[in-house]
């Protein structure tokens, strides 16, 4: 089998396991949402009326994000790249974690520059959703999502991470995004604010509620540095650790009708 057919056989393959976890994590996660809509980050705010076009265009873009996992792969393959280390056991935590902080470095400046006036037409998409839901994870323009996602293809070059890496990376970002736009908080804790450079569901929730803050993808550390973290993003979080509600797995009667506002 040539080295083209085989990276053509792991896109579409690769794409087709994203599409499955979209719907599979998404409807579960929706249903766990309705168990607890104490939960909700932004209260009175609904964007389900733009649920279909959401997924219509994340069927798109969830194929470029795809894409260039498959182009890193491939330059690696063809020894265009660097050849990619060895993996040991030892190593490997030390590399995923080494990975998600290139990756959030990338994210946060490339982030910034899709919100300049001259790239912000092609990330306006994504932000029609101001409450953000797990169906608007993708949903962007494919040339927004393919240039956050283009560090795959281009990190080969710099740091010769190992094939197994970059695919678990891309796999934990997939559901790491689909938990950051899902709009209820569940992992609020001390090591998700100051000085702890992780982060929690409602950080990229205020960034979808105020534009401006919080361009961060797992770590809070760029925005810190670099003055761009939403005032109150920190007592947020200590709101929903010491005031959110005891988690619940099942709907308890009929939850309360609650008028939201749409996006």
């Amino acid at each position: 089998m040539s080295d083209e057919v085989f990276s053509l056989l792991f896109l579409f393959g690769f794409y087709a396991t994203t599409v499955v976890t979209y719907f599979a994590f998404g409807y579960g996660l929706t249903w766990f949402n309705a168990c607890n809509p104490e939960r909700k980050i932004q209260k009175g705010r609904s964007s389900d009326r733009r649920r279909k076009a959401e997924i219509r265009q994340s069927l798109a873009s969830m194929f470029s994000a795809c894409l260039p996992l498959t182009i890193g792969l491939y330059v690696q393959q063809k020894g265009w790249a660097p050849a990619p280390w060895a993996l040991r056991w030892w190593a490997a935590v030390p590399l995923f974690v080494l990975c998600m902080f290139l990756y959030d470095t990338w994210f946060y400046f490339m982030h910034r520059l899709l919100h300049t006036r001259w790239l912000f037409p092609l990330h306006a998409l994504h932000h029609k959703s101001v409450a953000p839901t797990i169906w608007s994870t993708y949903s962007e323009d494919v040339i927004d999502n393919f240039l956050l996602q283009s560090y795959s293809a281009v990190i080969v070059f710099i740091v010769p991470f190992p094939p197994a890496i970059l695919i678990g990376h891309r796999l934990f970002e997939h559901f790491n995004g689909m938990i950051g736009h899902c709009g209820f908080e569940y992992f609020a804790a001390s090591t998700a604010r100051y000085p702890s450079p992780l982060l929690c569901t409602t950080f990229h929730d205020q960034h979808h509620s105020s534009f401006r803050y919080n361009y961060g993808n797992y770590f809070s550390f760029w925005d810190r540095l670099l003055g761009t973290i939403a005032p109150t993003y920190d007592q947020s979080v200590k709101f929903f650790e010491e005031e959110g509600p005891p988690l619940i797995l099942r709907r308890a009667g009929e939850l309360a009708d609650v008028q939201e506002k749409p996006d």
